[in-house]
């Protein structure tokens, strides 16, 4: 494995974990950073990654270290430290749901500190990050692409090269708006439903297998149906602040953005009101509360 460029991995969360996982067992040193939970860093020792002391010591030991953290202000400070301690990095890899307008920025302090920033951010769940089938959409320049693709390659099944940095970020946005005004309209209608005398069983009875049906749906309704609570790990806190990122790109744009608006205002009611941590199928359950229903399966619990 020596003749393999060093990895270093800050942020084996939900998504990181099995990002960083396939990353070792595709063949490359990893050295990893615990944050709040040792679990999965434990768990990646036992497999034979290192542990690092700090994001100073990940980046004196690592030619490219991946982040995969809650968003652009980490992202600036993690980014602030590794370029601070002079050490081995070289490549940067930002796997962060981030704001464009900060990677582009950042980008440029990486360059002036002879760094390359790449933006790979992630599609699907923690599940296809384990299985080493996540979707990634990659900005970057074609030599750069060309040179990381075998990392990436690892924990995804589906890497695009969308433009040069920044690209990544943007296009992933424009994806999880697509997902989270699905979340918003499939909430609206099932408490819609619930109201009128047509239950979740019912309404998924009727769209499942039509052509309104797709993967996202499906996850969704997997909670709403089976209230299988691990169907979509992916916090209404987490997609709030994906939501603040596209308002922002699309006011900077000079888009009208009525309906970004109007998901994220539904995202900040349910953060608001004390339900960051829950998973997104559950913004169902928000807006039939907030209606009276009691649950999107349209009866108390």
């Amino acid at each position: 494995m020596t003749d393999r460029p060093r990895i270093g991995f800050i942020g084996v969360g939900l998504m990181g974990h099995g990002m960083a996982k396939n990353i070792f067992e595709g063949g490359y040193p990893l050295t990893v950073l615990a944050h709040r939970n040792r679990k999965p860093v434990d768990d990646l020792i036992s497999r034979g990654a290192e542990e690092g002391a700090s994001v100073a010591d990940i980046a004196e030991k690592s030619d490219i270290v991946f982040l995969c953290l809650p968003g652009s202000p980490e992202v600036e400070a993690t980014i602030g430290e590794i370029l601070g301690a002079k050490g081995a990095t070289k490549t940067i890899i930002d796997s962060s749901t981030s704001n464009p307008v900060s990677t582009r920025a950042v980008a440029e302090r990486c360059r002036e500190a002879g760094v390359t920033l790449i933006d790979a951010p992630l599609s699907r769940t923690p599940k296809e990050a384990w299985e080493g089938t996540l979707d990634t959409m990659v900005g970057a320049s074609v030599e750069d692409f060309e040179r990381v693709r075998p990392i990436l390659d690892c924990w995804a099944g589906k890497v695009v090269r969308v433009g040069e940095t920044g690209a990544g970020h943007t296009m992933k946005l424009l994806n999880n708006f697509l997902s989270l005004g699905y979340a918003s309209l499939y909430s609206e209608a099932l408490a819609i439903g619930a109201k009128n005398g047509i239950d979740a069983k019912t309404f998924h009875g009727v769209i499942s297998g039509g052509r309104m049906d797709c993967g996202f749906y499906r996850t969704f309704m997997q909670y709403v149906v089976e209230r299988d609570r691990d169907a979509h790990k992916f916090t209404l806190r987490n997609a709030h602040k994906d939501m603040r990122y596209v308002v922002s790109m699309a006011n900077e744009s000079g888009i009208a953005s009525h309906v970004s608006s109007s998901v994220k205002n539904g995202l900040a009611t349910a953060e608001a009101i004390g339900r960051g941590d829950d998973y997104l199928p559950m913004l169902s359950d928000v807006v039939a509360e907030l209606n009276g229903i009691g649950t999107s399966k349209g009866s108390k619990e």
